[in-house]
């Protein structure tokens, strides 16, 4: 129920700012810090990130501004290994070795090919531990918004959430942090910060069928090929890349 501590202390952060809010989010950190010394550290990395991202949604009104800083928090968590099992990856490597002939196989050709599989397994483990963490902290940040809007601004959330994009500014930003991270040998960055622009290309189908009034039934089908097939997310982050361009929602509300 860790999500539910992160939102809760993202609705009155975003309500009252961060001082006012402290007592709050203490009473969601410090289990949720028991559970770090306990070997899980989402908990208490997820209330950070959505304590962080309510901080600068509620100081700067963007949503992409919020999941940027979110996003290389998360690159930073998983860079210093914050999300790797006790004892690294070595342990959990030799124990896949033992458990299954095939993966010591393949574990083998790659040491033989100069791969460092340890390294290889800490970046892999790390990174989508980090991932979910970025999405679940989005996700408890939205409820924490809808929340909010329910209390003191109904139908805002819908509006606000229509009209997420990332500026060309924006876009701007995370090509060069991505690319900046593939010179300097830092890939967490670019494992967590497509998530902002998916977050944007989610929004964009949402607002293209409010704008169109189209049946529920098509964001249903929508998230489920989102969920289970890969090359519909490919989709959706091309769709929102083009989108910060061209802005697609404007065009069409202007021929509306």
């Amino acid at each position: 129920m860790f999500w539910l501590g992160a939102a809760i202390a993202g609705l009155v952060t975003l309500r009252r700012g961060l001082s006012p809010s402290l007592p709050v989010i203490l009473a969601a950190a410090l289990p949720a810090g028991w559970w770090w010394t306990q070997g899980d550290v989402i908990p208490l990395a997820s209330i950070l990130l959505v304590v962080l991202m309510a901080v600068v949604l509620k100081s700067r009104m963007r949503w992409s501004e919020a999941m940027l800083a979110g996003a290389l928090a998360a690159a930073g968590m998983i860079q210093l290994g914050v999300f790797l099992p006790p004892g690294g990856a070595g342990p959990l490597l030799e124990q896949l070795r033992q458990g299954s002939p095939e993966v010591e196989r393949m574990l083998s050709e790659m040491t033989r090919q100069g791969l460092d599989t340890e390294q290889l397994a800490t970046l892999l483990i790390g990174g989508v531990t980090g991932l979910v963490v970025m999405l679940a902290s989005v996700a408890c940040l939205a409820m924490a918004r809808s929340w909010q809007a329910g209390l003191y601004n109904p139908g805002g959330f819908r509006e606000e959430f229509h009209a997420l994009r990332l500026s060309p500014r924006e876009l701007a930003v995370v090509v060069a942090l991505v690319v900046a991270g593939a010179v300097l040998g830092i890939p967490s960055i670019g494992m967590v910060l497509w998530v902002p622009l998916l977050v944007a290309g989610v929004s964009l189908v949402h607002g293209f069928i409010g704008l169109k009034g189209m049946n529920g039934l098509w964001l249903i089908a929508f998230y489920v090929l989102l969920i289970t097939t890969w090359p519909m997310i490919l989709i959706v982050l091309l769709l929102a890349f083009i989108d910060s361009l061209a802005d697609f929602r404007k065009r069409l509300a202007s021929r509306n």
